[in-house]
């Protein structure tokens, strides 16, 4: 028999269990319906043990420099497995706190597989949703009031180049490792590929990344990707920029052997494994989105403001409607997608104000527009630099590589972008993000008291530096 929903939430990663959440809290009757394990990607593949497998990374490379903070220890020896088992332990906590909030809010999960169905007896319009299970299991039919399509997305295959889970794997394949190869080659210097290369090479394996860009991190500011390709080949990672990978050039033996193009030269690499990091898709297929009149863009879900489709009942949010794949920007697509369907009038999200994470060693993130950006948008801009190896904590922490970037309009004095490498990165930037949200203007920054010595001083030199003004630099 079929059972009736105020939503029904086809996904349920970060994105999806948000929404879920947040939906109850407002009195829907909510069901997700999940085809693996509830907290998605983030949990299960990405955020959680990528970060997790990280900080051991750090922790290693840390008392291997022990001398440096006058301690001594004879042998530092890495054990994979048990470094695995840690990473393991950590999503399984995770993923039961979220089981304990789906119960806490009273939210029905349904595992299987997602179809959205066309107008029958049971609905005028399309959105019933059957639950396929397989194994000769009946289906399971949902009647909502309306749907939000929450199904993520899957690493995107290079043509020619066949991932077979052994020689040649994604970030999936990667996290399942049961011991360090000697040497990985990289196809791919964005965020996940360079995550993985400073890993690895932090776990003393032999890296080489190839990058069909002019540079690496090509969607940051380019002063940022240019530190951060020395600070990764200063580790002694292997750089391609410009360089194009040959499919037909692929051989497997005992090693796996590439040919890479880089400017009318050949170049043959070879490595224990190949790791392809060349972006994501949309998990859109097979969930039954032929059977509305939804559309679709290079697989992607085409969404308004407020994430309706063109079926106005059936919401869409996250990594499967492009845009910007980040486990917080899910999370807020799906409060305002679960707030407009309630009639509540939510403010639409400001990509703008997103702020950007990078976890590799050294961290990077960023917010708002960078220096090609804002010229390109017709900015008069000013521009503030400082280095953390002028910041008290950063000389402390033995980590004083990188600097904090500031641009600001000339005209208004309001702060356009906000750009981070260096220690603890990805936590400093949340100063950066509730100054852009609050229009914050740099004197406001250095008005500011900061905490002697912390790491956050770097804002206060940093907003004093547009002007010429810094204190320590």
């Amino acid at each position: 028999m079929a059972k009736e929903y105020d939503l029904v939430i086809i996904g349920g990663g970060t994105g999806g269990y948000v929404a879920a959440i947040r939906a109850s809290q407002l009195g829907l009757k909510t069901a997700i319906v999940e085809k693996e394990k509830l907290g998605g990607t983030c949990l299960h593949a990405g955020c959680i043990p990528t970060k997790t497998l990280l900080k051991s990374a750090e922790v290693y490379q840390t008392m291997k420099r022990s001398q440096d903070f006058g301690l001594s220890l004879d042998h530092v020896t890495l054990d994979f497995r048990k470094i695995q088992e840690r990473k393991q332990s950590v999503v399984e906590t995770l993923h039961k706190g979220v089981q304990f909030l789906m119960q806490k809010g009273k939210i029905d999960i349904y595992y299987g597989t997602g179809r959205i169905l066309g107008p029958s007896i049971f609905s005028p319009l399309p959105g019933t949703v059957s639950i396929e299970k397989g194994d000769g299991e009946d289906n399971e039919l949902l009647i909502p009031q309306n749907v939000l399509v929450a199904t993520g997305s899957k690493p995107k295959q290079l043509p020619g180049i066949e991932v077979d889970g052994e020689m040649v794997i994604t970030s999936d394949e990667a996290l399942r490792l049961e011991k360090l190869p000697k040497s990985m080659i990289i196809i791919g210097g964005g965020v996940i590929g360079v995550e993985w290369a400073s890993m690895l090479a932090d776990f003393d394996v032999d890296v080489t990344i190839v990058e069909y860009a002019q540079r690496i991190l090509p969607a940051e500011d380019e002063e940022i990707s240019k530190e951060m390709m020395r600070q990764l080949t200063k580790k002694g990672i292997q750089i391609f920029t410009g360089a194009k990978v040959l499919p037909d050039s692929l051989k497997k033996q005992s090693h796996v052997t590439i040919q890479v193009e880089r400017n009318g030269q050949l170049n043959e690499l070879q490595a224990d494994q190949i790791l392809v990091s060349i972006g994501r898709e949309a998990n859109t297929e097979g969930i039954g989105l032929e059977n509305t009149a939804i559309r679709t863009d290079g697989g992607f879900i085409e969404v308004n403001r407020f994430y309706q489709t063109d079926e106005k009942h059936i919401y869409a949010i996250g990594d499967c409607i492009g845009g910007l794949q980040l486990a917080h920007v899910a999370a807020r697509e799906g409060v305002i997608a679960v707030e407009h369907m309630k009639g509540l009038n939510p403010d639409p999200l400001d990509y703008r104000l997103v702020p950007k994470a990078i976890y590799s060693n050294p961290e990077a993130a960023s917010i708002g527009f960078s220096t090609e950006d804002a010229i390109e948008k017709g900015y008069e801009i000013k521009v503030g630099k400082f280095p953390f190896k002028a910041i008290g904590k950063a000389l402390i922490q033995g980590e004083t590589d990188g600097f904090a970037k500031m641009i600001v309009d000339e005209k208004t004095d309001d702060i356009l972008g906000v750009h981070l490498i260096g220690p603890k990165a990805t936590e400093l930037i949340s100063e950066a993000s509730l100054s852009l949200f609050l229009n914050a203007i740099p004197w406001e920054i250095n008005q500011m008291i900061h905490p002697h010595p912390s790491l956050s001083e770097i804002f206060a030199e940093l907003s004093l530096s547009v002007d010429g003004k810094a204190i320590h630099g």
